[in-house]
C-alpha cells in the first residue's frame, strides 16, 4: 500500500529527529525495500550531530567494512563543541540554581523583570543567554532531549519575545516533548506555540501560513498520542478557520487525519457536516476519505463497504493513526448501520449483517447496541429477522437541546485561552 504512504508529504513539513520515528516504523511495516529505508535513514543523519547513530546504520548498512574517517573526525569535533558549549552554559545554570532567582521567576511573569534582578545582581549579559540556547541546541542535534528541553526553556522564559532565537527555542522545547513522549507538556507547548504564531505581527501572511502548517504536522503525535487529542485536533484544524485555510492550501493530505478523527469522536455530529463539505472542495482522496464522502454524499453501501476494507490496511500502515485501528472499524460499522436504518423502514438482519461483514448473530447483538447509541426509534424482530424502523424524525427541542449542550464548555474554552494570552501578555 505504498500508494496510499504520507510519509514523503509529511517530511517535508518535520525536523529530521521527527522523521526518524516514521522511518521506523516504515520498517517494522515491510511496504518498502529495508536497505533502501536504511539508506535514507544514514543520509539524514549526515545532517545530525548524532554520530554513533550515523556510524551503526552505516555498518548495517555496510558489514564488515569500517565507517569513514570522517565520522571519526566529526565525533572529535562534536565532543570538542559539547565541552566547550556545556562549560559556558555551567555558569548561567549555576546562577538558576540559586534560591533567590528561582524565587523571583516564580513570582514575576513578566521576563522583563527577571532580566533586570539578573543583570543588577549577577552582571547578567545576553551573550550568557544565547549560550544557554546555543546548549540546548546542541544537546537537541545530538539527541539528548531532555536536557536540549530544560535549557530551551530556561532560554524562552527570560528572552523577550522579539529576540533571535526565541522561536527556535519554541519549536525546539515542543520537539523535544514530543520525542520524550510527554504528551501533556507537548500538548501545553502546541497551545503555547499557537498563540505565539497568532501574536506575530512581524511575520508576513505567507509566512505565518508556513508556521501554520509546519504545527499542524508537528500537532499530529500529540493528537494521535494525548487522551484528548483527537476532539482537539478536530475543534483546531476543522472548526478553526485559520488553520483549516492552512491545510487546503499547503496540506490536504492532512484531510485524513481530519477524517480519522471526526470517525472516531463521540462528538461526531458536531464535525461531520463541515467535514463533507470540505471534502467535496478538495481532490485529495484516500480510502478514509472516500469512506465517509460514499456513505454521507452517496450513499453507496458496498462502496463504503469496499473502502472500509481499504481502510484497514491504510490505518494499518500509518504512524499516526496505526493505534486506531480498532475504534475506527468500529465506528465505521456504527455509522454504517445507522444511515442504513435511517434511510429504510424494515431491514432484513441477515442483508445488514452482510454489510457489515458480521455472522448474523453478531449483527444482530450490533444493532442493539446502535439502536441504544444512536437514540434510533427501532425494534427488533428476532423471529423473523427484521429490523423494524419507527418515526425518525427529531423534535425541535431535541435539535436546540443538541445544538446548545456544548456551548459551556466552548465559553471555558475561550476563557481559558483568554486567560492564556493575557498571562503571557499578548
Amino acid at each position: 500500500m505504498a500508494q496510499y504512504d504520507l510519509t514523503n508529504q509529511l517530511s517535508e513539513y518535520m525536523d529530521l529527529h521527527l522523521v526518524f520515528p516514521l522511518l521506523e516504523f516504515l520498517s517494522t511495516r515491510r511496504i518498502y525495500d529495508e536497505s533502501s529505508l536504511t539508506e535514507s535513514k544514514y543520509q539524514l543523519l549526515q545532517n545530525t550531530n548524532m554520530v554513533d547513530f550515523t556510524i551503526d546504520v552505516f555498518r548495517s548498512l555496510h558489514p564488515g567494512e569500517d565507517a569513514p574517517a570522517a565520522l571519526g573526525e566529526k565525533r572529535e569535533d562534536v565532543v570538542r563543541q559539547l565541552n566547550y558549549l556545556q562549560q559556558r552554559s555551567s555558569q548561567v545554570i549555576e546562577i538558576f540554581s540559586k534560591q533567590d532567582v528561582t524565587d523571583v521567576a516564580e513570582k514575576n511573569r513578566d521576563s522583563q523583570e527577571l532580566w533586570n534582578y539578573l543583570g543588577e545582581n549577577y552582571n547578567f549579559q545576553r551573550e550568557q543567554l544565547e549560550d544557554v540556547f546555543h546548549y540546548g541546541k546542541f544537546m537537541y542535534d545530538v539527541g539528548n532531549y531532555a536536557i536540549a528541553s530544560s535549557h530551551l526553556d530556561i532560554y524562552r522564559n527570560i528572552a523577550p519575545a522579539d529576540s533571535k532565537f526565541y522561536s527556535s527555542a519554541q519549536w525546539g522545547k515542543l520537539a523535544s516533548e514530543i520525542l520524550q513522549q510527554n504528551w501533556d507538556q507537548a500538548m501545553d507547548e502546541l497551545e503555547r506555540l499557537k498563540d505565539n504564531i497568532m501574536a506575530a505581527v512581524h511575520l508576513t501572511q505567507s509566512e505565518v501560513l508556513i508556521q501554520r502548517a509546519w504545527l499542524v504536522h508537528w500537532g499530529l503525535f500529540v493528537y494521535f498520542n494525548h487522551p484528548q487529542g483527537r476532539d482537539k485536533l478536530i475543534d483546531d484544524f476543522l472548526h478553526q478557520k485559520t488553520y483549516l485555510n492552512a491545510i487546503q492550501t499547503m496540506c490536504p493530505h492532512i484531510l485524513r487525519y481530519i477524517t480519522t478523527a471526526v470517525v472516531i469522536s463521540k462528538r461526531r455530529r458536531d464535525g461531520v457536516k463541515e467535514l463533507i463539505k470540505v471534502l467535496q472542495q478538495e481532490s485529495y482522496k484516500d480510502p478514509i476519505t472516500e469512506f465517509v464522502e460514499s456513505l454521507y454524499v452517496n450513499f453507496d453501501f458496498d462502496e463504503a463497504q469496499s473502502k472500509l476494507k481499504q481502510c484497514t490496511t491504510v490505518i494499518e500502515n500509518d504512524f499516526f493513526i496505526v493505534g486506531c485501528l480498532d475504534d475506527f472499524t468500529e465506528n465505521a460499522r456504527l455509522i454504517i448501520s445507522e444511515i442504513f436504518c435511517r434511510i429504510h423502514q424494515r431491514i432484513e438482519i441477515d442483508m445488514l449483517a452482510d454489510k457489515l461483514n458480521m455472522a448474523p448473530a453478531e449483527a444482530e447483538k450490533w444493532v442493539v447496541n446502535m439502536i441504544r447509541l444512536a437514540h434510533l426509534d427501532a425494534k427488533i424482530d428476532s423471529k423473523n429477522g427484521y429490523v423494524v424502523m419507527g418515526g425518525t424524525s427529531t423534535p425541535i427541542y431535541q435539535k436546540l437541546i443538541d445544538k446548545t449542550k456544548d456551548l459551556h464548555l466552548k465559553a471555558n474554552s475561550c476563557c481559558q485561552k483568554v486567560d492564556k494570552k493575557l498571562a503571557l501578555g499578548i
